[in-house]
Formats: C-alpha cells, structure tokens, sequence
C-alpha cells in the first residue's frame, strides 16, 4: 500500500504540482487548500505525512500543528513556507514540525526530505505490528486495544509508541527522559506531566487493577518497566 501524503496549500497550482510530483514517486497524495479543512482531515487520520503551508485561508499551519500534537498526533510535519525568519522556523519547530523548508524550494529537495521523514517514521514503528500480554491484544498499526474483558478502546499514537518502546525491551528499565525525549523531543515539565497521564490511562485500559500494576511498571525516581507476564 502506498504512503499517503496530505498536501495544505492554498496556492492551487503549487499544490498540484506537488502532488503530481508524489504520485510519480508512487505515493498516495490530497491537496486540501483552507486551514479549516486541513484540521477536520487530519483529525480523521489515515494520513502518513502533512506537508503543511503556514498562511492559510481560515485556521493557519502553526495553529492545525499545535492542535495535532496536543491530541497526540505524531504524524510526521514537513513546513513548506514562504515565512523564511529564524523566529517562525523556531516556531515551527518548538511546534514538534518534523522539518522546516522555505519557498521558493527545490523540488527534488522536497521529494528527498518526504522520502527521509517517512523512513524514519517507518523505523519508529517497526517491529511486529500485535501485542498480546495478559489477556490484553494490542493492534499498533490500528491504534487499537481489546482488553482481558474483551472491551475494544482506541489507543493514541503516543500510547502506541510508549507500548512499542517498553515491549520492545521487555524487562529493561527505560528511563522517563528517554521515554519524553521519543514523544516529545527535547521539552520540560509539561511533558512529563503528559506522560504520566498516558501511562495512566495505557493502566486503564490494560491492567486488571491499575493501582496495581502488572504489566507497566514504575521504578521510582528513574523510569517504566514491562514485563509480559503478570508481575508484583
């Protein structure tokens, strides 16, 4: 299957051309030109990559990107802007947009940065693609979880990638820090704080008393441990 790329252009025939150019490579692309589309769509998910211009009709490219990572969305952001100061490139990027490149661009540029944000997005998530600990079944790729009730919850893809990071080293301690830093990138206290909640509702979800967990465990002061079997 085809990666699907979500191009946000309000110039027409730029936009156009950009997905030409992506069907060409072999890649899945939609042209959606207002800011307030964009939001609605993305939100819907099934999108691999956004190449997201900032000046848009409606809602702008800074603010749909803020939205995305606050609902934890980690859909890999490629800016592709005429906005060219040192002050909106920071901007874009203390956003969590995975890269930044200006116009007037190099096509062929693009293409090779599209390429390499989608390797290293495939890197992040690969392993096998189920989970099954405890009862529980894990499905990565869907987002999903059916628990040892059987009961069905969406995961979000921060919780996803928390599961693949721990199960994929069953047993080992693996430090908050490393942890925030694969979520979030370089951040402060705020972060931490989001993680505590998504461990707090992966728990939830997934263990049989989550006061008491079996399965994610903290070791204080330093990080989280997973263990398949059920463990004090």
């Amino acid at each position: 299957m085809s990666r699907w790329i979500l191009v946000v252009e309000d110039e027409s025939a730029l936009g156009e051309m950009i997905c030409d150019n992506l069907r060409g490579e072999g890649y899945g692309a939609e042209l959606i030109r207002t800011g307030t589309a964009a939001d609605e769509r993305i939100a819907k998910g099934g999108v691999d990559l956004v190449i997201l211009d900032i000046m848009l009709p409606g809602i702008d490219g800074f603010s749909i990107l803020e939205k995305m990572r606050k609902r934890g969305d980690d859909t890999p952001v490629l800016i592709v802007s005429a906005l060219i100061s040192d002050a909106d490139r920071i901007r874009g990027l203390s956003l969590r947009a995975d890269d930044y490149l200006t116009k007037p661009f190099n096509l062929k540029e693009l293409l090779l940065r599209v390429g390499a944000l989608l390797r290293r997005g495939q890197s992040a998530t690969s392993g096998p693609d189920i989970l099954e600990f405890g009862g529980n079944r894990v499905d990565f790729r869907g987002l999903r979880a059916t628990n040892f009730e059987g009961a069905d919850s969406r995961l979000s893809p921060n919780e996803i990638k928390i599961l693949r990071l721990l199960s994929g080293r069953p047993g080992e301690v693996v430090t908050r820090r490393e942890i925030v830093g694969q979520l979030f990138g370089p951040t402060t206290s705020p972060a931490t704080r989001s993680l505590d909640n998504m461990v707090l509702n992966l728990r939830r979800t997934l263990e049989r008393d989550s006061k008491k967990p079996k399965h994610i465990h903290t070791v204080r002061g330093v990080g989280l441990r997973f263990t398949t079997e059920a463990e004090s």
